[in-house]
């Protein structure tokens, strides 16, 4: 029943047990970007945990129990405390587990990475519009150029810390929570939006080499797969490929 790559919970199933001690455990779905920040600052702090993966097109009943909105990533403690909302999850791991760090420690740093993260969470919304309006045979192309233009804000910022990535030398907080989107570009038919942005490509290139991304990747063709059968609305979308 646990595991990354497990097949998800659906509406009818029976709600796992309590999470046993010293683990913590994640819910998740393989392909949703959301709960992929969470996959990756749990394995960057190397931190023991388990993963149940949720059928978002047919949820559980017993889901809304763990998250009023239904949606993941939700995190459970063995004391039974809930955690959601990706950035909430993120910064609970961080303070929880003290281990390797991934937010500076210098307080104008750490505010400088929540602000670039309010402005990358106007770029996702933008981005899933373009998805649908592509496999819809709509005009996208504004669309894009509104996409092109925040990734040129995301490169101007590297551009003047002159950083491989966003907190420095070493992969950051901010560098995570971004990351599942940039992975998805080419199934988001998005790639050439970077044509342009030489310092993006060079930090995509660099996080690919971070072993917990190397951990968490789903390969292109088939997160294509999957998002066929999301945007059909398929309860199978997700668990394509197992």
């Amino acid at each position: 029943m646990a595991g990354e790559q497990s097949r998800s919970l659906g509406k009818g199933s029976a709600a796992p047990g309590p999470v046993p001690e010293g683990l913590i455990r994640l819910y998740s779905m393989r392909f949703c970007p959301f709960a992929q920040r969470t996959r990756l600052v749990l394995r960057a702090k190397g931190i023991s945990h388990e993963v149940i993966n949720i059928n978002l097109k047919n949820k559980p009943e017993w889901f809304f129990e763990k998250n009023p909105f239904g949606l993941v990533p939700v995190l459970e403690t063995s004391k039974g405390q809930l955690i959601y909302e990706s950035p909430i999850t993120c910064e609970y791991l961080e303070e929880a587990f003290p281990g390797k760090k991934l937010m500076p420690s210098d307080p104008y740093e750490r505010a400088f990475q929540k602000m670039l993260l309010e402005h990358f969470s106007k770029i996702t919304p933008i981005i899933f519009k373009y998805v649908v309006a592509v496999k819809e045979g709509q005009d996208a192309t504004a669309l894009k150029a509104e996409i092109i233009e925040k990734f040129g804000k995301l490169e101007e910022i590297l551009s003047k810390r002159n950083t491989v990535f966003y907190g420095g030398d070493s992969v950051s907080m901010f560098d995570y929570m971004i990351w599942p989107w940039f992975e998805r570009l080419e199934p988001f038919q998005l790639k050439d939006s970077l044509s342009h942005t030489p310092k993006l490509q060079r930090w995509m290139e660099a996080m690919k080499e971070d072993p917990a991304v190397k951990a968490t990747m789903t390969d292109p063709q088939t997160f294509k797969g999957y998002l066929q059968l999301y945007l059909k609305n398929s309860p199978e979308a997700c668990d394509y490929g197992l």
